[in-house]
């Protein structure tokens, strides 16, 4: 087989980047080495494959004409399944914590904390859909399994609440008793089932968590001119499913709860999430793919492996030959286009250093290619921005639990009509929805005007505005909580924590849930797009896990820091309840909410820190395109073996 050699260009390559939308134009040190490339190794991970962005069908093969395919029709499609998902996911959230309280007879603290194991559960396992999809189903086969397997998580806590033989005796069982502890426990088989099932339905958003965004983004083609307006308006669009999902959560499905009973609110997601799957089954002709890459996780491990064996072989050694890379523009790796070298986490690319005693056919565990590098040092330099979402998560999961327990004391009466004390969180929902609403016609073109940028704001702007406001949101609950316990205890209505003060209204809540939907906006939907458009081309889903792991991982630790509060502030010897008591008006939210505060602010200047030393892949395809218009200006580097 023939080979060629590339050489790096000396002197250094000016580009252009952009940071807040000015250019400037800076050197960037190269590697003064040779680019080896060889025919050789062209069926590495099976066979080359060009730009890793050529639509297929189902079977895998080329779609003839892409105008019948993809666009807005197949991503409707798609919302459907997500809506359907996060109307169960939000649903249950809200209503098991109860559910698990009046129904199972089990306390608020472990309630809370089971529904939060199910809240980092469901994000948390993201990651193993992500691999999935990219490294062997794809992305629809990947959601068409676990959406069933979500389906059958509902149907079992459907028969869970419908059928007496899984609850314990409801006979004797008051609002008193409940308090005092009186009624019969659930036993420990139907709690062992109704966790099972409830888990199952967690691990059913494993594969749709991480896919149902990638893939409805690979419905619009990249080549398109308007390609990053549509990407930006898909993913406004697609967390308005969401939002709309959360909102019938938050008002049908607890509608449906008060009058008819808690089988038929847990049986109504079942049927939602089924007609979902149906639509999105209906749409399988429309709908573009794109081929999986083969394991993410082993190439990763490849280069690992690989940098270590070489660990003590030098850039300037007399045996180096150069930089490992197949010829053209054909990526070795299937999915996926060629990668341009950067000069991050230089002892990686001691994994794709050609040395002289490497043969012709050396092992990927030995030797990898320029792009194979370059996928793990995006993956590295992608994790801390989803690491500083992480802490909105905790907000929003302990505003979940938290804040129910503070409506009920509350009086949730608007004119003559009473809001049931779980339809509160809609509110969030619905400054969310008002604001995607407003998003285009508004925001983008006043902050255009502010920063210049063509979408109002950049993805990690957009992410850094989203953590500022849940600053003031979680700052606003504090205050509001002090004032409420207050007034709880001037009233004398300390020691009966579930009866609703009539002068002290709900709606105070309202300000910092409408300001924890302003964040979400920006931070969740910003990361998103940021995370697909980052992520290396064929491991998109696995970028996407990244936002629901933070997701899950924001869960977990809302739940550790529960524990750690109850724990070191309580004292149950001493009669001194904790912050989280159960009784809020002897805890101290107020004192939790502000520790919340605190650890925002130092998170949001962790991530000011983190946004302003990243820097975009567009630059580095800027400069392979620049490096290879060189190389066509310059054929004497060319030299052929």
């Amino acid at each position: 087989m023939g080979s060629r050699e590339i050489q790096s260009p000396e002197g250094g390559l000016e580009t252009p980047t952009i940071l807040n939308g000015n250019s400037d134009s800076i050197h960037r040190k190269k590697l003064g080495i040779y680019f080896f490339e060889s025919d050789d190794r062209r069926t590495a991970f099976g066979r080359g494959y060009t730009g890793g962005t050529t639509p297929v069908n189902i079977h895998g093969k080329p779609i003839a004409d892409l105008s019948k395919t993809g666009g807005w029709i197949a991503a409707f499609f798609i919302f459907g399944n997500e809506m359907a998902e996060r109307m169960a996911y939000f649903g249950l959230s809200v209503n098991m914590v109860a559910y698990m309280f009046y129904v199972m007879h089990r306390p608020f603290s472990s309630s809370s904390n089971a529904v939060n194991t199910f809240l980092g559960i469901s994000q948390a396992s993201s990651v193993l859909g992500g691999f999935l999809a990219d490294a062997y189903l794809g992305r629809y086969w990947t959601i068409a399994i676990f959406t069933t397997i979500y389906l059958v998580g509902l149907i079992g806590i459907t028969l869970c609440a419908t059928m007496s033989i899984f609850t314990p005796n409801q006979d004797h069982c008051d609002q008193i008793s409940l308090l005092l502890g009186l009624c019969e426990p659930a036993k420990r088989w139907q709690m062992t089932y109704l966790y099972t099932v409830l888990y199952v339905t967690a691990f059913g958003a494993a594969g749709i968590r991480p896919c149902v965004s990638s893939f409805g983004a690979d419905q619009f083609d990249e080549r398109s001119k308007d390609y990053k307006s549509l990407l930006d308006r898909f993913f406004n669009f697609f967390y308005l499913s969401v939002t709309i999902g959360a909102i019938l959560a938050f008002t049908a499905v607890v509608y449906i709860q008060i009058k008819h009973g808690w089988g038929s609110a847990f049986g109504s997601l079942a049927i939602a999430m089924g007609i979902s799957n149906l639509v999105f089954f209906i749409g399988t002709p429309l709908y573009r793919h794109r081929l999986p890459g083969g394991s993410p996780l082993t190439r990763v491990a490849q280069v690992l492996v690989a940098a270590f064996r070489k660990r003590n072989a030098s850039f300037s050694s007399s045996e180096l030959v150069g930089l490992y890379e197949v010829p053209g523009t054909q990526s070795a790796i299937r999915g996926s286009g060629k990668i341009a070298h950067t000069d991050d986490f230089r002892c990686l690319d001691k994994a794709a250093l050609q040395l002289k005693e490497d043969g012709p056919n050396q092992s990927p565990w030995r030797l990898c290619t320029v792009t194979q590098v370059e996928e793990v040092k995006i993956l590295l330099k992608l994790i801390p921005i989803p690491a500083c979402t992480i802490m909105l998560s905790v907000i929003l999961t302990e505003y979940l639990t938290l804040s129910v327990q503070q409506a009920y004391t509350l009086n949730t009466h608007m004119g003559h009509l009473k809001l049931p004390v779980t339809c509160m969180p809609v509110f969030p929902g619905l400054s969310v929805f008002l604001l995607l609403s407003l998003y285009y016609s508004t925001f983008v073109p006043l902050s255009r005007r502010i920063t210049g940028h063509p979408h109002g704001a950049s993805q990690l702007q957009r992410i850094g505005i989203g953590l500022l406001v849940s600053i003031l949101s979680v700052g606003w609950a504090g205050i509001f909580e002090r004032y409420r316990r207050n007034y709880a205890i001037k009233h004398e209505y300390e020691a009966i924590f579930l009866t609703p003060m009539p002068n002290l209204s709900a709606y105070w809540l309202l300000i910092q849930y409408c300001l924890i939907g302003i964040a979400e906006v920006f931070c969740i939907v910003g990361s998103l797009e940021f995370l697909y458009e980052e992520a290396p081309d064929a491991m998109k889903s696995i970028g996407s896990a990244y936002a629901a792991l933070a997701g899950g991982l924001g869960c977990f630790v809302a739940s550790i820091l529960n524990s750690i509060i109850k724990s070191v502030t309580g004292n149950p010897g001493k009669m001194q309840p904790s912050w989280l008591s159960q009784n809020i008006n002897t805890g101290k939210f107020d004192y939790f909410y502000w520790l919340l505060t605190v650890l925002s602010v130092i998170n949001f200047f962790a991530f000011l820190y983190l946004a302003q030393r990243y820097k975009y892949r567009d630059n580095h395809n800027f400069e392979m395109g620049k490096q290879d218009v060189n190389n066509k200006k310059k054929p004497s580097q060319l030299v052929a073996k």
